[in-house]
């Protein structure tokens, strides 16, 4: 869902007792929306203004920053860098935020810019106000044509979003309630007549007070009975936002976080599961964690999922048609036999026939079939004609077995690439990716773009087992081969069985690792895989002396023998626990 006014309060508080006072030490714009501010003592403030993410909180996660910093993010450094945040604030319940922070300019005179995050989906915007809430400038410019009501422009003054015409749900007393669930007629769905008539409720909210009240998230008014205890329920949420009573709460479903909210929520039984976070600002980081990376492959690896996804999706044709013609050579013992036949009757056989009924003296039964003649042949030639049709399906038997296995391996090796993709999260794991498809022939039309900044290669996902031996997972399928290539022969690879994933080396620094870390290793083999969402997953390991790479195969194709499986379920607490800055 996206940031609600409540949750937002809750947010707000919770910086408030964290951030007022530190200095702001470094401004980093990473991504179109976001913004994050570093702070004294080694926090960092994300503000998003997405319009599927926006929100603000205390972030832990490495963002990969852009070459060159864009002009906001310049502007961002002119007037806050140096300046200690004095104030925190949120008009009631507005999904609107304000930073206050003390400065001093270039003249070395003090003063005062506001930071003012706006969370409204598609409306949301980071705006930079003056000492005199005068507007500096914002990621999203609205002029009259965007906006005729409010206009977020350079040089003008700041004002609210407009408000909504409902009442306040934390104002609204027991005479107004009885009024306005009197008014509502029977059948009306309690969740839709409080989003209706309140501000500040998301439809999450307004279904668990209706659970809670009448049993289920879309219960209807049917009686006086339903208006009391939805009554109740509503002054209940009432009283626990009043008194700040909040808790941080993520609700995943199948393994993956789908939701949010600021209290425990019961609307779905046993269908989720729900988990209480420490802060709000770690459950943020938790939710929205996975959907930035999602979006990142979206945005940055739209067209290369789009060529492999078309490249693979030809291979999978193509290898039908092979399979087809394959099943056809099958039957060519059927044309030797008619050639036989053919030859054997020659002697009863006329210029001109179309049909042969002859004995098949090859059936133990020996009863006779049904042989097809060209009539504008001789019977020679018909007979010759089955024998080159026979030797032909013989030669293709061979030839189709061999361009199967290409067609399979290069089938197999697109899907990695798709999989490599899903996992993409720094831009040099796109562009290793988009090398490996011009190297193979798929972007053959597409050239780099001139003047492309060169960036430092990127190096593989580093761990630490418990018992502090490193562990090293490939980002792409060359970073794979480069990894198991460099690897000491005594060291531990590790990958899934069957299925796509990284090339992981447990570095066993000349000895028998124990125990512990193999396992650790073989559950990042299962994380780092296809298989990430699977109950348990079987993992191959054996030493590197073992994994050897065919003549001629695709980046990250290998072989091994002998190994040994594990089975092991991925844990993406593990991951995080062990996972230490890549190199």
């Amino acid at each position: 869902m996206p940031l609600d006014a409540i949750c937002l309060t809750a947010v707000v508080r919770e910086l408030q007792k964290e951030l007022l006072g530190l200095r702001i030490e470094k401004i980093q714009q990473p991504g179109r929306d976001q913004v994050i501010l570093s702070l004294r003592g080694g926090r960092k403030l994300l503000l998003s203004a997405g319009a599927n993410q926006a929100r603000l909180h205390l972030t832990t996660i490495s963002r990969e920053n852009p070459a060159a910093p864009p002009m906001f993010c310049m502007l961002l450094r002119k007037h806050l860098a140096g300046g200690r945040i004095s104030a925190i604030q949120q008009p009631a319940l507005e999904r609107v935020v304000s930073l206050t922070i003390d400065m001093v300019d270039e003249l070395g005179e003090p003063g005062q810019r506001k930071l003012v995050l706006e969370c409204m989906g598609p409306r949301s915007n980071l705006i930079l106000l003056d000492g005199q809430d005068r507007i500096v400038d914002c990621l999203r410019r609205v002029d009259m044509e965007m906006s005729p009501d409010r206009q977020v422009l350079p040089g003008l003054f700041y004002r609210l979003p407009p408000a909504q015409d409902k009442l306040d749900p934390l104002a609204v007393e027991d005479a107004e309630l009885d009024r306005l669930f009197s008014q509502a007629g029977q059948e009306t769905e309690c969740a839709s007549l409080l989003l209706s008539s309140f501000f500040g409720l998301s439809p999450l909210i307004c279904r668990e007070i209706a659970c809670r009240g009448c049993g289920s998230g879309d219960a209807r008014l049917l009686s006086e009975a339903d208006r009391t205890r939805l009554k109740a329920a509503f002054l209940d949420w009432q009283n626990t936002v009043k008194e700040e009573h909040f808790t941080a709460y993520l609700l995943s479903r199948d393994g993956k976080p789908f939701d949010f909210s600021y209290q425990s929520i019961t609307q779905y039984g046993n269908s989720v599961e729900g988990r209480e976070y420490d802060s709000f600002s770690l459950l943020l980081d938790a939710f929205y964690e996975t959907r930035e990376q999602m979006e990142r492959v979206r945005q940055r690896g739209q067209d290369l999922q789009r060529a492999a996804s078309n490249a693979r999706d030809r291979m999978r044709r193509k290898l039908a048609l092979q399979e087809k013609e394959y099943a056809k050579t099958q039957d060519r013992e059927t044309l030797r036999i008619r050639g036989e036949l053919i030859t054997a009757n020659l002697y009863r056989m006329e210029k001109g026939q179309a049909l042969l009924r002859a004995q098949n003296y090859y059936d133990p039964d020996c009863r006779e079939v049904d042989i097809p003649l060209d009539p504008l042949l001789t019977p020679q030639q018909n007979a010759a004609k089955y024998f080159k049709q026979y030797s032909k399906a013989k030669t293709a038997e061979t030839y189709l077995i061999e361009q199967m296995e290409i067609a399979r391996r290069e089938r197999d090796w697109l899907e990695s690439v798709l999989d490599e993709l899903t996992r993409a999260e720094a831009e040099q794991d796109f562009a290793d990716i988009r090398r490996e498809l011009r190297e193979a022939g798929y972007l053959k039309g597409q050239v780099p773009r001139k003047k492309e900044p060169r960036r430092p290669a990127s190096g593989p996902r580093q761990f630490r087992s418990s018992t502090g031996l490193r562990i090293l997972v490939g980002r792409s399928n060359e970073q794979n081969d480069r990894l198991t290539k460099n690897a000491y022969k005594s060291d531990y690879w590790f990958h899934t069985q069957r299925i796509h994933g990284s090339h992981v080396i447990l570095c066993a620094e000349g000895s028998q690792p124990d125990e512990q870390s193999m396992t650790e290793a073989a559950v990042l083999a299962a994380w780092f895989s296809q298989g990430r969402n699977s109950g348990q997953v079987a993992v191959d390991y054996t030493q590197v002396r073992n994994v050897r790479k065919p003549a001629g195969a695709r980046p990250g194709m290998v072989v091994y023998d002998p190994y040994q499986t594990a089975y092991v379920a991925p844990s993406e607490e593990l991951v995080k626990k062990l996972s230490v800055s890549s190199y």
